[in-house]
């Protein structure tokens, strides 16, 4: 599989499993979370290079953990965009963001290598 859909099925499982585990991330179904996953990773195509150039002083001084609070601000933009999918606030979107690496480096070291 090629990166970008590793990327795509990633953003789909962290989403599906979250709103499993985690009580304050609720999707209404399948399909809401298959088009938050799809949102998702366009947000992170298009955006989320832009968001990095921008941020890229206050990155290179955390080393990189900001990050993940890049991440987790698409996420929230990708919750108002959604309608069907509930993220509970900054701490639960921070919780997938980091879900949606972990899961993301798993298919990777799985499909890629």
């Amino acid at each position: 599989m090629k990166k970008q859909q590793l990327k795509l099925l990633a953003n789909i499982i962290a989403v599906y499993m979250m709103t499993m585990i985690f009580p304050l991330i609720e999707a209404s179904g399948i399909m809401q979370i298959i088009l938050f996953g799809v949102v998702l990773w366009l947000m992170n195509l298009f955006l989320r290079p832009l968001l990095l150039l921008i941020t890229l002083p206050i990155n290179i001084l955390t080393l990189g953990v900001f990050t993940l609070l890049v991440n987790t601000w698409l996420i929230m933009m990708t919750n108002i965009l959604i309608i069907g999918v509930k993220i509970g606030g900054f701490w639960p979107s921070l919780i997938l963001a980091a879900a949606i690496i972990v899961i993301n480096h798993s298919l990777k070291k799985l499909f890629l290598e």
